[in-house]
């Protein structure tokens, strides 16, 4: 019997979980690659401590986004003023839970080596790492790997999570439906 649940430990945050689905994400080639690009460009040159890299930050970024969600979703804490925008159905509230932790999960998937020194230099006159992005997260293996999750997650909907409206809207045209409905 194969586990659901898997663990990283993290230097910064502990542990981090997540399920079979998260982990096809991470077993992705466009995530895979985040391995290999600093989170800190080339300052690991001048601190040698500085080698944290975009494939544990996006890791952390997923799990800290999850722990900011079960605290502003719980009903303790929500203010009147804004309990009309969390989902009150369980099956929504969950599906938009995993969608939050794959746009956090996959927020970086576009970064380049070098990070943001280097992006006019290798990208396309008008691209920028949020609109490789975009094109990562729609790629096919993406697109096989978010359908095949229980519950399919929309392409869409991490695709507007990932880079937000204004940026998207930078470089196409935008309609924004809060929770999907």
């Amino acid at each position: 019997m194969s586990k659901n649940i898997h663990e990283l430990r993290d230097p910064i945050h502990v542990f981090a979980y997540f399920d079979s689905d998260e982990r096809s994400v991470i077993n992705s080639r466009p995530f895979q690659r985040l391995r290999y690009i600093h989170q800190l460009a080339l300052t690991y040159l001048v601190y040698p401590g500085a080698t944290h890299r975009r494939f544990e930050h996006s890791i952390g970024v997923m799990e800290l986004a999850d722990r900011v969600f079960s605290v502003v979703t719980n009903p303790f804490n929500v203010h009147q003023k804004v309990a009309g925008i969390i989902p009150q159905r369980d099956d929504l509230r969950s599906y938009w839970r995993k969608v939050l932790r794959m746009a956090a999960l996959c927020h970086d998937l576009g970064h380049l080596p070098f990070s943001h020194a280097a992006e006019k230099e290798l990208l396309p006159k008008g691209w920028n790492h949020e609109r490789l992005t975009v094109e990562l997260l729609r790629s096919p293996e993406m697109r096989y790997i978010f359908s095949n999750m229980t519950p399919p997650i929309k392409v869409e909907d991490v695709v507007k999570l990932s880079v937000g409206e204004k940026e998207l809207s930078k470089f196409e045209k935008v309609t924004y439906t809060p929770w999907g409905t």
